[in-house]
């Protein structure tokens, strides 16, 4: 019995910026980083690096985007933790989604 050996990265599958972000989440912990510290937390797709999410957030938005921090959570999901600029308050992107 042979086993096949795997070569290379495997090719990642190009998406548009809504495939990537899947949703906004609006959790009480959510909510207290969007007033203190101007982050947003979204579930994106497992397969997502930081550039991609980074990319597709200010397509999206249209927000300047200064840093990405990442989680995978127990049940699988990517969570991507998103400070954006002062120029841009996460309550204004928040209140244009419908999230407050």
């Amino acid at each position: 019995m042979k086993k096949e050996v795997k070569k290379g990265k495997e090719k990642k599958i190009e998406k548009d910026s809504y495939g990537i972000i899947k949703h906004p989440l609006s959790t009480e912990k959510s909510l207290r980083l969007m007033e203190s510290e101007n982050k947003l937390i979204f579930v994106v797709d497992k397969k997502a690096n930081k550039h991609d999410i980074k990319k597709a957030i200010e397509d999206i938005f249209k927000a300047k985007v200064i840093k990405i921090n990442t989680l995978i959570t127990q049940d699988g999901y990517k969570r991507a933790y998103v400070k954006f600029s002062n120029e841009t308050p996460a309550i204004d992107i928040a209140t244009n989604m419908g999230l407050m």
